[in-house]
């Protein structure tokens, strides 16, 4: 017995041997066909998730399922009310790893489709790809899905553009211009696309809108169908490449504001992107958004006619946010010049992203990194070039920010004093239309300390004087560096001098410099500017006289220029006049001259504010004369391209093409963005057009055609040629 019994086990042992999978249980299945999908894949966006797989084996009420995220989700809000289950559930919780565990209450079958979805998850900061996985009780590894999370993604944008109603008077009907606002991305208008604005109140819209009372960046639109609250707009041809959207509903559409004073926001939707509109204070009849009186205006002269500063500060209470429009409205449309430079403009300390002005209101754009605060400080600068209303009387500034507006006190313009807080000297004039002292600038110099090819240099300019005084800190000197010249974007103080004194401020403006002394400069008095190498101005790197020029923010036109040698021995400046001595005759050896800058003879040439061109030593009617638009670009016809350098070109009110061989330049109307080639580039100024002619930046077409730009001192004329 014994031994029988110990054969036993080793015939099942033998038996189990031979066949295996019928005596080893079979292991559980994993879950199949694991799809994660997001509502918005939005960097930093709060966002809800969809869950589908397919289960591997049985999950028995009380098991559970784990959907892992990337540690960089954040998951602080996610509870069971985030839980949208197809099956019931017990409990939910967010354990270490960044783990949703979901206690099942239901028993469910294996191969059973299941979804659900999770709501409050905050989407990573950063643009990557991540991986979510999920298991259940069953799996002892995760199966996973990739999300591709976007910066600035597809589904909205954070900015919030202006809205600029004609009225905020509850059931009034009114114009309305949404915008403008830049795309997302890379994103580009193109012709026959829609662009859809959604309306706060259905009832605001009319059955139908003209297509011709719609405007998409100033052209009608291609084709406008009303439907409910919703408004579909075909982008125009003159639209197309456009990375911004400005929509004009004109007052004949037949909109109106709700009935219901209240808060209201816009949509507007294009290329899957949906941007949300400030909130518009839509108030009862006969009642006014505006609050009066409650900020004061600064001006450095108030001086009927003068040009001066304006600066307060208004209390909006937070609503003015980065990237929004403040708007200034000023007394009259002849205070605001054409051109406005945002370096000549700040919001609480910060440079605007953008500046424009449409009659008497100068739209200002915060900066991406403004700070919402409610104290809100504008300084629009000296060098802005506004000017106070021609007759004297009492005025009043309205600033307008989140459709919240805020009338100024009343200030009084007609004084012939200066704001006390401005620097007073006789001799330095508040005024562009003071009176000029005769100067005689025929022996200012202009020298390098090193003529080395392609390495810094320090520059000293000796102006002899002065036809208007300067005031410390607010006028200055303006040195033009010709192209081949490197300017550093930014030069320290400390680095330049006037009258041995250093510099309160230093403004670069591409090839100029703009340098602000620390001390007031009386008309007719000599200044030296000395700019040391550490500043970092580079020489150009080819063998050439090259002329540097000198303007002042005070006085209209070319102070004065010179050439001076790069690569080569330098050009002989003008000798200073030595008196004879008592019992010596004086020789009479002339002073040297200053070299001649010799223009060549194909050479087009023309002032500014000259309605002229010369070509060949004849002279050529221009329909507008060239000007300086923001102190330092000049701007000419595109007329001049075509019979001043027989350049193929072609104009309208809205559009200019300028070509040469193969490359050609597109510009719009209003725009300082242009092509080339299919290029999309920034303009140091944008197109105007003056009676019918587009003005165009002079170098920006000269630059990229291959054309070459100089100075003729003596006509005082600017030269083109090739």
């Amino acid at each position: 017995m014994e031994k029988s019994k110990k054969a036993l086990p080793i015939v099942l042992a033998s038996a189990l041997a031979a066949t295996p999978l019928v005596a080893v249980p079979q292991q559980a299945h994993a879950l199949t066909g694991v799809s994660i999908t997001a509502d918005d894949e939005e960097a930093g966006e709060t966002t809800d998730y969809d869950i589908e797989f397919t289960t591997g084996d049985f999950i028995d009420s009380g098991d559970k399922i784990y959907v892992k995220f990337d540690k960089d989700f954040d998951l602080d809000d996610v509870d069971e009310d985030s839980i949208d289950a197809d099956f019931d559930i017990d409990g939910v919780k967010v354990t270490s790893g960044n783990v949703v565990e979901i206690t099942v209450d239901e028993d469910i079958d294996d191969d059973e489709d299941l979804s659900f979805t999770i709501s409050d998850v905050v989407n990573p900061d950063d643009e990557d790809t991540y991986e979510i996985g999920v298991k259940t009780t069953n799996e002892t590894t995760y199966k996973y899905d990739e999300i591709d999370i976007e910066d600035g993604g597809s589904s909205s944008s954070d900015d919030e553009f202006n809205v600029d109603l004609s009225s905020t008077v509850a059931g009034e009907k009114v114009s309305l211009e949404l915008g403008d606002f830049d795309l997302d991305g890379s994103d580009e208008l193109e012709t026959g696309e829609t662009i859809t604005v959604i309306f706060p109140d259905e009832d605001m819209l009319p059955s139908s809108i003209s297509k011709s009372d719609v405007k998409v960046n100033g052209y009608a639109a291609k084709a406008v169908d009303v439907d409910g609250d919703e408004v579909s707009i075909d982008v125009p041809s003159g639209a197309d490449g456009d990375d911004y959207i400005n929509l004009e509903f004109l007052k004949a559409a037949g909109i109106s504001n709700p009935d219901t004073a209240d808060d209201y926001t816009f949509t507007v939707k294009y290329d899957g992107t949906t941007y949300e509109s400030e909130s518009v204070d839509i108030t009862k009849s006969g009642s006014s958004s505006a609050v009066s009186g409650n900020y004061t205006v600064n001006l450095s002269d108030p001086a009927a006619g003068a040009r001066s500063s304006y600066i307060f500060e208004a209390d909006f209470g937070k609503d003015l946010k980065a990237d929004s429009d403040l708007i200034i409205e000023f007394p009259s449309a002849e205070m605001v010049p054409m051109i406005l430079s945002t370096s000549d403009f700040s919001v609480n300390g910060k440079e605007p992203k953008k500046v424009g002005a449409i009659g008497n209101k100068v739209y200002i754009t915060t900066p991406t990194s403004f700070s919402a605060d409610s104290n809100v400080k504008v300084v629009v600068s000296y060098t802005a070039w506004i000017t106070n209303p021609k007759t004297a009387g009492s005025y009043t500034l309205k600033a307008t920010a989140a459709g919240k507006t805020i009338i100024s006190k009343a200030f009084t313009i007609g004084g012939s004093t200066v704001n006390p807080t401005t620097p007073t000297n006789p001799t330095t004039p508040t005024s562009p239309t003071a009176p000029t002292t005769p100067v005689n600038n025929s022996t200012a110099t202009i020298t390098l300390t090193t003529t080395a090819l392609n390495q810094a240099t320090g520059v000293n300019v000796a102006i002899k004087g002065l036809g208007v005084g300067l005031a410390k800190q607010r006028d200055f000197i303006e040195l033009v560096f010709p192209a081949g010249y490197k300017v550093p974007a930014y030069i320290a103080p400390a680095n330049i001098t006037v009258n041995g004194v250093a510099a309160n401020y230093v403004a670069v403006r591409g090839q100029n410099v703009l340098v602000y002394p620390s001390q007031d400069i009386p008309a007719a008095t000599a200044a030296t500017v000395s700019i040391t190498a550490a500043a970092n101005i580079v020489n150009p790197a080819v063998k050439n006289a090259y002329s540097i020029s000198v303007f002042t923010s005070e006085e209209k036109g070319l102070q004065f220029a010179r050439a001076v040698g790069v690569g080569m021995p330098a050009p002989v400046q003008p000798a200073q006049p030595t008196a004879p001595k008592p019992t010596t005759p004086a020789p009479t050896t002339p002073t040297p001259a200053q070299p001649a800058v010799t223009v060549p003879s194909n050479a087009a040439l023309f002032k500014v504010n000259a309605k002229t061109f010369t070509l060949h030593g004849k002279s050529y009617p221009l329909s507008q004369a060239p000007y300086l638009a923001g102190g330092n670009t000049t701007m000419v016809p595109a007329q001049f391209f075509k019979e001043a350098l027989a350049l193929t070109t072609q104009w309208n009110n809205q559009t200019v093409a300028i070509i040469s061989g193969t490359k050609v330049l597109k510009f719009s109307v209003g725009s300082n963005k242009a092509r080339v080639g299919n290029t999309e580039v920034t303009l140091p100024a944008p197109v105007v057009l003056k009676e019918g002619m587009p003005m165009i930046p002079v170098r920006f077409v000269t630059d990229n055609l291959g054309y070459k730009v100089g100075w003729d001192a003596k006509t005082s004329s600017v030269y083109v040629y090739r």
